[in-house]
């Protein structure tokens, strides 16, 4: 069963301190790229600021971080860099989990693992069981994963779970089998490197979310610049549907219907 309700059927809260964001990280190339580096030490360094950021999202009472990792069309890139991606997860899950542990941090991997290898896979489910527990933060890496794959694996998954009812299905039946059925909708979105689009990340969750872009590039994206962001999101009028002037009237709208 879905822990959280969806933004187009609710009102939810919009808390001062986003308590889910969602980040393309995007730039780790051309980080690399200019300063005469290879490709691939961009994204050696981007994994720096991953450390970085789950430590400032804890400090400031984020309760969900969801990092777009690798996506389902990233295959398309060239062999090499591929393969120092998959190494370098794999050298992240056999490095940081313990950290994470120890630091009351859950990890959810969520995309189709059918293209890792058999290693990969257990390193993941390993560090999922680990984690499982705690509860400070989700951190949350998106590998191999579509928001278009997401919709159609979930929608498979419930037509097989229902077979006798195979269109007759609202937005509550199909939420549970989502990859992200465990977390609220994300308050924001960040998208880092100068690109302005959603990349087929969270199609379905980010129905509500405040978008934000810069164009620092990843490996330089730090605290300082997390909360520029958190500061712009601050500033917008998340109405969810309603007028300025509903929101001004109406008392505290948290888990109101809109259905």
């Amino acid at each position: 069963m879905a822990l959280f309700k969806s933004s187009t059927r609710i009102i939810p809260d919009a808390p001062a301190v986003p308590r889910h964001i969602a980040i393309i990280m995007d730039g780790n190339g051309r980080w690399a790229k200019q300063r005469m580096m290879p490709r691939v030490m961009g994204h050696q360094r981007g994994v720096e600021t991953v450390r970085e950021m789950v430590k400032s999202c804890r400090q400031m009472g984020v309760e969900y971080l969801t990092l777009f990792a690798f996506s389902s069309e990233n295959w398309r890139r060239p062999a090499d860099e591929v393969s120092f991606l998959m190494q370098l997860f794999l050298k992240m899950l056999e490095r940081e989990v313990t950290k994470l542990h120890k630091n009351n941090i859950r990890l959810k991997v969520i995309g189709d693992r059918s293209r890792f290898d058999a290693q990969l896979v257990r390193h993941i489910e390993e560090a999922e069981q680990l984690t499982a527990d705690n509860t400070s933060l989700t951190l949350t890496i998106a590998a191999n994963y579509g928001g278009r794959w997401d919709i159609m694996q979930a929608m498979h998954a419930l037509s097989q779970a229902h077979p006798d009812r195979a269109t007759a299905f609202g937005e509550e039946e199909l939420a549970p089998y989502l990859s992200m059925h465990y977390a609220p909708e994300p308050d924001l979105f960040i998208r880092t490197g100068g690109e302005q689009r959603i990349s087929n990340f969270l199609l379905w969750q980010l129905a509500y979310t405040e978008l934000y872009f810069t164009d620092i590039l990843w490996p330089a994206f730090d605290r300082a610049a997390l909360d520029e962001a958190i500061q712009s999101y601050q500033k917008r009028e998340r109405r969810f549907g309603r007028t300025s002037e509903q929101l001004k009237t109406e008392p505290e709208s948290e888990g109101k219907s809109v259905a």
